[in-house]
C-alpha cells in the first residue's frame, strides 16, 4: 500500500521530472530522476530484469532525508525510471530510509533490507538516532514495509557495538546455510569500523554470528556499505571506510577498499590476505554487486566522493546531482580482482574509428577520435631500441579545458589530473596509481559519458573513475609522448 508521504513524492516526480532535458543527463549511466543521488541500493535481479535503487532526495540537489529512487533495465545499459520505492514514513525510518540491499524471495516477492533511522529519547530528553534494519516486500514497483520492523535492532548487537552507527546491510541467500545472510557495517568499541555477520531462515528472526572483519583503527574509522562475495576459493569484502588518512593507494578521505581472503562457512570466520583500493580515481564509493542469471559477478558504485559532493550541488540548472558508475564485470586473475565494463555496452558501439601503428613523438590528434559518449581502447608500446619517459592522453579538451591521464613509463606511476576540467577552485590534488616500473606497454580502455571518465588499465587490473564537469562542447582528444611510442586506437561512439 502506498502511504501518504510516498504518494506526495510520486506526485512531485510526475510533475517535476519532465522539466529535466534528457540531453542534460549522462547517456548510459544512471542519474536520479530528479534531485540528489548518493549510494546505489538494492542492486538485484527480479523477474528477469535488473533492478537498482539509490539513496535519493527528490526535492533539492543536495543531501536530505533519504528515500529510495528506483530504475530497472534488461541489459544494464538502457534504464527505465520507476516511481520512488521507499519514503521515510514510519516510526522506524522517520529520519531516513538509508542504504540496503535486495533479493528475490522464493514466493516471488522482491525483498528489500534497509537501514532505518529511528529517533529515540535518552539522557534527559536529548534526541538520538538509532540505526535499525528494516524489511519491505514488493512487486517491482510498490513496496510494503513489514509491520514488525525493525527486524535487527540494538538488542541483536554484540557487546560494545554502537547502535548509532549500524547500517547498510548486504543481503544474500547462502545455499550452504539454507538461509539468508546479512553483513552490516558498525562502529566497534574502539571507535573504528567492524562488519557484523547475521543469519536468518525467514529474514524476520536474525541471529548474530560473528565479527567478520574489523578496522582496528588501521583503515579509517567507520566502515560503510559492506559487500561480500566469493569467486572460486577467494572471498572478497568491499567496503567504504570513512576518515582515511591520505597516502598510498588510499587518496580519498572517505574512500573505497577491497579485502581479499578466505571464508570458512563452518565457523563463519574470514582470514584476511590482502587489502587494496578498488578504484584510484576521484569518484568511487558505496559498491553493490549482484550475481547475474548467466553467472557473472557485476559491481556498481556511486560515482562521486563525499569530499567534493558539495561542489556538485551547483548543478548548472540541470535539476539532478549524482551518478552511478558503469556496471562492471568482476573476475579473478592471478589473485587480482579484475574489473571490466559489462559486455552489453558493446552492442551500443557505433561509427568505428581506428588508428593503426602510429609512431607518436610529441603531440598528435586524429580525425574522428573525439567525443563525450565514447568507448575507446588505446594501446601504447615503446618500440625496441626506443625510449619514452611520459605518455599523455587528454580528454574533454578545447582551448580552455582538458582532463589529462598520464603515465611515467620509468616509474610506472599513472596520474589523473582534472585541475583544468572546469571544477571550481581546481578541486583536490592529482590522483595517482602505480604499475610496474619500467613498463614498455600500456593498454587503456576509456569510457566517457558526458560528465564522467572511467579508465580501465591493462585489461582492468586497475581503474580510475572520475566525474568531469567540463562544458559539453569540449569534445577533443589528443595524445603526447616524451620520446617515441607505437600507438593503436580503436574508438566507438556510444548510441542508444
Amino acid at each position: 500500500m502506498v502511504g501518504d508521504i510516498l504518494s506526495i513524492v510520486r506526485s512531485f516526480e510526475n510533475s517535476e521530472s519532465s522539466r529535466i532535458n534528457p540531453d542534460d543527463r549522462p547517456l548510459f549511466h544512471v542519474s536520479p530522476l530528479l534531485g540528489w543521488m548518493n549510494d546505489p541500493n538494492g542492486f538485484s535481479t527480479y523477474k528477469g530484469e535488473y533492478h537498482l535503487f539509490y539513496q535519493y532526495y527528490p526535492y533539492e540537489t543536495l543531501w536530505g532525508p533519504m528515500h529510495w529512487g528506483h530504475v530497472k533495465s534488461k541489459d544494464l545499459i538502457h534504464w527505465e525510471y520507476l516511481p520512488c520505492a521507499l519514503a521515510p514514513d514510519t516510526d522506524c525510518d522517520r529520519e531516513g530510509c538509508w542504504s540496503g540491499s535486495a533479493t528475490e524471495c522464493p514466493d516471488g516477492r522482491h525483498m528489500l533490507l534497509y537501514t532505518g533511522r529511528m529517533p529515540v529519547n535518552r539522557d534527559e530528553g536529548e534526541e538520538h538516532i538509532l540505526q535499525v534494519q528494516c524489511l519491505a516486500f514488493g512487486d517491482g514497483i510498490d513496496y510494503d514495509k513489514y509491520e514488525g520492523n525493525p527486524v535487527i535492532s540494538q538488542a541483536d548487537l554484540p557487546e560494545g557495538a554502537s547502535p548509532y552507527d549500524f547500517r547498510d546491510p548486504k543481503l544474500w541467500w547462502d545455499d550452504r546455510e539454507n538461509a539468508f545472510m546479512a553483513l552490516i557495517g558498525n562502529r566497534a568499541p574502539d571507535g573504528s569500523g567492524q562488519l557484523l555477520l547475521y543469519r536468518s531462515t525467514d529474514a524476520i528472526r536474525w541471529e548474530f554470528l560473528n565479527v567478520l572483519d574489523a578496522c582496528r583503527n588501521e583503515y579509517g574509522k567507520m566502515w560503510e556499505c559492506p559487500e561480500f562475495f566469493e569467486i572460486g576459493d577467494t572471498a572478497f569484502i568491499l567496503t567504504s571506510p570513512q576518515e582515511m588518512q591520505y597516502g598510498g593507494e588510499f587518496q580519498n578521505r572517505h574512500g573505497n577498499m577491497l579485502i581479499s581472503g578466505r571464508y570458512d562457512p563452518k565457523t563463519h570466520t574470514f582470514e584476511r590476505k590482502e587489502v587494496h583500493a578498488i578504484d584510484f580515481g576521484y569518484d568511487f564509493y558505496a559498491t553493490q554487486t549482484l550475481l547475474s542469471p548467466d553467472g557473472r559477478r557485476i559491481m556498481i558504485a556511486w560515482m562521486q566522493a563525499w569530499e567534493n559532493s558539495h561542489s556538485m550541488r551547483r548543478d548548472g540548472g540541470r535539476g539532478w546531482v549524482g551518478m552511478t558508475t558503469l556496471p562492471r564485470e568482476l573476475t579473478v586473475k592471478d589473485g587480482l580482482l579484475i574489473q571490466t565494463p559489462v559486455r552489453e555496452l558493446e552492442a551500443c558501439r557505433r561509427n568505428p574509428v581506428r588508428v593503426a601503428d602510429y609512431a607518436l613523438s610529441g603531440e598528435a590528434a586524429f580525425p574522428g577520435v573525439e567525443g563525450r559518449c565514447i568507448d575507446m581502447t588505446v594501446r601504447v608500446a615503446v618500440p625496441e631500441g626506443a625510449s619514452c619517459s611520459r605518455f599523455e592522453m587528454r580528454l574533454a579538451q578545447n582551448e580552455a579545458f582538458r582532463t589529462v591521464f598520464a603515465c611515467d613509463m620509468a616509474s610506472g606511476t599513472c596520474t589523473f589530473d582534472r585541475s583544468q576540467s572546469g571544477y571550481p577552485n581546481d578541486m583536490l590534488p592529482v590522483r595517482q596509481m602505480h604499475l610496474d616500473a619500467g613498463i614498455r606497454e600500456l593498454t587503456l580502455r576509456v569510457i566517457v559519458d558526458r560528465y564522467s571518465v572511467e579508465i580501465f588499465v591493462n585489461g582492468g587490473e586497475k581503474v580510475m573513475t572520475s566525474v568531469v564537469d567540463t562544458p559539453r562542447d569540449a569534445q577533443g582528444i589528443s595524445f603526447a609522448a616524451d620520446g617515441c611510442v607505437n600507438l593503436n586506437i580503436e574508438k566507438y561512439d556510444i548510441e542508444l
